[in-house]
């Protein structure tokens, strides 16, 4: 037998189970008093022993929570379910032919609802959403991830999935990893990974938007130096849901290789995103600008929008400024004169 086979078979510890669920040891024994989802032994020095049966159980709890059934609720279908004198699930009797399957316990809506658990990362007044998927990163669970991500790019839309419960939890994390030394590393970057990955995937949960047609795109490019996209990769998204072309250059790209993809596409727009001071360079913005292209009397310059928190006023210069990403799809999208812009930024 193993040392883990023996820990199991031994019991495990309100800590190693904290541990494992994603949650503080403090919400276990809260568990305990307020709903009885405690461990059914416990050591001889009074210790709590949580058998792989008294894991199931608050597993339950978590899962339930985490789609917004109410804690109390959540808690009795735990328990009936993995809890003490719950009858194995080899010998549950089957129901009888004629009798009619018996309703699921459906969570309540959780679009507007406040307060709850995150997995004990600081998440403070947010959307009900950024709990369970506190909840998830703090497990480690991408799958569980991926699927609340983009349930939440569905209902809400891109703007405001973004802006409502994906950035509230990243900033959680990045709290939580401030104040904790080096923990907590490891699920910032699955977090921002699967992020990215449901930006990219979002126009497959998303109305196909009728395409603008016939006009040049938008540049997206992080300043030279700039490895933050993560935002820019929300703009390019939340843009694609309205139809207007892109295209995304990423982190750091060099001065030479902007230029010449402004030229090459001869860009309507282009977004220089910049999230520390150090990054953000007037005189760049000022050269892309500057540049000119067609044929004489007919000549066009492309827009340039200077994005993200390193554009303080005296970098930005008399350049508009962006104040999100709402702001910033309002901008572009006014630039292509797309229908329901307006209406897009306002979603959820």
């Amino acid at each position: 037998m193993s040392e883990v086979d023996v820990a199991e078979a031994a019991g495990l510890t309100t800590g190693a189970v904290a541990r494992r669920l994603g949650v503080s040891p403090t919400t276990l024994r809260s568990w305990d008093r307020r709903y009885g989802l405690g461990p059914a032994s416990r050591s001889q020095g009074r210790h709590r022993r949580w058998s792989p049966q008294d894991v199931a159980m608050v597993e339950e709890m978590c899962r339930l929570a985490a789609t917004g059934v109410a804690p109390a609720e959540a808690a009795r279908v735990a328990r009936s379910t993995h809890g003490e004198g719950a009858p194995p699930a080899a010998t549950v009797p089957a129901a009888p032919a004629s009798a009619p399957a018996p309703e699921p316990v459906r969570p309540p809506e959780t679009a507007g609802r406040r307060g709850g658990a995150g997995g004990g990362l600081p998440l403070g007044d947010v959307r009900q959403e950024c709990r369970g998927l506190a909840r998830a990163a703090v497990r480690l669970d991408a799958p569980e991830l991926e699927s609340r991500l983009l349930d939440a790019v569905r209902q809400h839309g891109l703007t405001t999935a973004w802006e409502e419960v994906m950035v509230p939890t990243l900033r959680a994390v990045g709290r939580k990893w401030e104040s904790s030394g080096d923990r907590y590393v490891e699920v910032e970057h699955l977090l921002s990974w699967q992020i990215s990955t449901a930006l990219r995937r979002a126009p497959l949960v998303l109305p196909r938007p009728t395409d603008v047609t016939g006009t040049e795109p938008v540049v997206l490019a992080c300043a030279p130096g700039e490895q933050h996209s993560l935002p820019l990769e929300a703009l390019d998204a939340a843009l694609a849901e309205l139809g207007v072309p892109t295209r995304m250059l990423g982190a750091a790209v060099p001065v030479e290789a902007l230029l010449a993809c402004v030229r090459r596409t001869g860009a309507v727009a282009v977004v220089l995103w910049a999230q520390t001071r150090s990054t953000a360079s007037g005189p760049l913005a000022r050269h892309v600008a500057g540049l000119q292209w067609g044929p004489s009397g007919a000549r066009r310059r492309p827009f340039v929008l200077p994005a993200g928190p390193g554009w303080d006023r005296r970098a930005a210069g008399d350049f508009p400024r962006c104040g999100g990403l709402r702001d910033a799809v309002r901008t572009l999208g006014g630039l292509y004169c797309v229908e329901g812009a307006s209406r897009s930024t306002r979603r959820g």
